[in-house]
């Protein structure tokens, strides 16, 4: 039996329809994240980008995001090994180290709201940005067992 493509290809020889297809919906990356100035570290918040389906953990206006939200990253081969806060349950993070996806991940089960039945997806765990003040973010910092 062949091999899957994530098994086989390297995150910078997948083709574009491979790339996002190991984007397993969980939408942690679209979370609001706090950098503290003296230690570097990076913290998420329970706080979700505007743009953010928060019910399909799906961007309301992928094409078109870095033009509506000036600093949201747009994921590159090349950056991944250098962008420490993705989930550690991370396909493209999981790909670029050679781990296994995880059974949950829709690739691998091969249903799309997978992520939603293992609980590892940020639905009904977050709020969008339109209803926080950016005084409040501090507040809502998070961390994930996952």
């Amino acid at each position: 039996m062949e091999k899957p493509f994530w098994e086989q290809k390297s995150l910078s020889e997948m083709s574009p329809q491979e790339w996002e297809s190991l984007c397993d919906g969980c939408a942690k990356c679209c979370l609001h994240k706090l950098e503290d100035e003296d230690t570097g570290d990076i913290y998420h918040t329970a706080i979700a980008c505007r743009l953010l389906d928060l019910n399909t953990c799906r961007c309301g206006d992928y094409a078109q995001r870095k033009l509506k939200v000036s600093d949201c990253l747009v994921l590159r081969p090349q950056d991944i090994a250098n962008i420490h806060w993705l989930p550690s349950t991370c396909a493209y993070r999981l790909v670029a180290q050679q781990q296994a996806l995880p059974q949950w991940h829709p690739l691998v089960s091969g249903r799309v709201d997978s992520v939603h039945l293992a609980g590892v997806s940020i639905r009904g765990k977050v709020v969008s940005e339109v209803n926080v003040h950016p005084s409040e973010y501090e507040e809502r910092i998070i961390q994930w067992v996952n």
